[in-house]
């Protein structure tokens, strides 16, 4: 709870002079605050906010923000009500919150508005990176899938070149070897013509969002991308169309920013190996 007002003395020194010092802080911040507020004496308002930001605490946090507000202190209070809405569980146990309810319902109220309100914002910012994690997953899907259909690796690639010597896991690409998998499953299920099958559902999809972004079909060496970009152009009032398209603009939006991220010189790379490879089509080596 409050302390005892300080001496007349500190008071009409700390007021006149504008300045206090640490020990007149620790031992009257919050009524020095209320004295600068009631005075006019901006400096010294500004030195017992930050002192008394500095010297917050679980137990004083509920009266120094009930002042913060009655002295307009802005910064003060929004560093109470973050405090308040991270040790809530702490709080409501003080004599302070207890005062609080019974005699400031409104403050009360703006307290907990305010923690439901941070709470909703840390639940739509770990969704919204749980949403980029996966666009970028897809981005980085597309990009191995290039690099299998043109270049190759491990156990597949296009027919016309000869297998990788290296046998290890991709070192490009996180995905590559899950990718690989997912491929030589597509190319010898029996269940993929009957449409019953997860795995391949999944294959098709990848294919389909790669047309979707490819900007070279006549060129572009993945396999079914011209047909899924004539299918597209037929099927322009299919009913997840809008949803399609969303979910193509984030993987584009994703992979320019993952490009982003990469040092100059190996997009550079990167560029000149797709330009060397691109060339007639070919089927996927298995």
């Amino acid at each position: 709870m409050l302390k005892l007002s300080p001496p007349a003395d500190c008071a009409s020194r700390c007021t006149a002079a504008s300045w206090c010092s640490e020990e007149d802080l620790d031992k009257y911040g919050i009524h020095l605050l209320a004295l600068s507020h009631v005075f006019l004496v901006p400096q010294l308002k500004l030195r017992c906010t930050k002192a008394l930001v500095e010297r917050l605490t679980n137990d004083n946090v509920v009266d120094v923000l009930q002042l913060a507000r009655l002295c307009d202190a802005p910064d003060l209070h929004l560093k109470c009500m973050k405090l308040v809405s991270s040790n809530f569980k702490y709080v409501e146990k003080t004599e302070g919150w207890k005062f609080l309810q019974d005699h400031d319902p409104w403050l009360e109220l703006q307290i907990l508005q305010f923690i439901a309100e941070t709470e909703s914002r840390k639940k739509r910012r770990k969704r919204h990176r749980e949403e980029q994690s996966l666009y970028l997953q897809l981005s980085e899907a597309m990009e191995c899938l290039e690099h299998l259909c043109t270049e190759g690796c491990t156990s597949v690639g296009p027919s016309d070149v000869e297998p990788t010597k290296n046998k290890g896991p991709c070192s490009r690409f996180a995905t590559c070897q899950g990718l690989q998998l997912l491929i030589r499953h597509f190319a010898t299920c029996k269940m993929r013509v009957n449409g019953g099958c997860g795995r391949c559902k999944r294959m098709w999809q990848l294919f389909r969002l790669h047309s979707s972004i490819c900007d070279q079909p006549d060129l572009c060496r993945v396999p079914l991308c011209r047909q899924f970009k004539l299918k597209a152009k037929q099927e322009k009032k299919d009913t997840d169309d809008g949803r399609w398209r969303l979910l193509v603009r984030k993987v584009v939006s994703a992979k320019a920013i993952s490009s982003l991220s990469l040092p100059k010189r190996k997009r550079e790379e990167e560029a000149g190996e797709m330009a060397d490879h691109h060339g007639t089509r070919s089927l996927i080596r298995l």
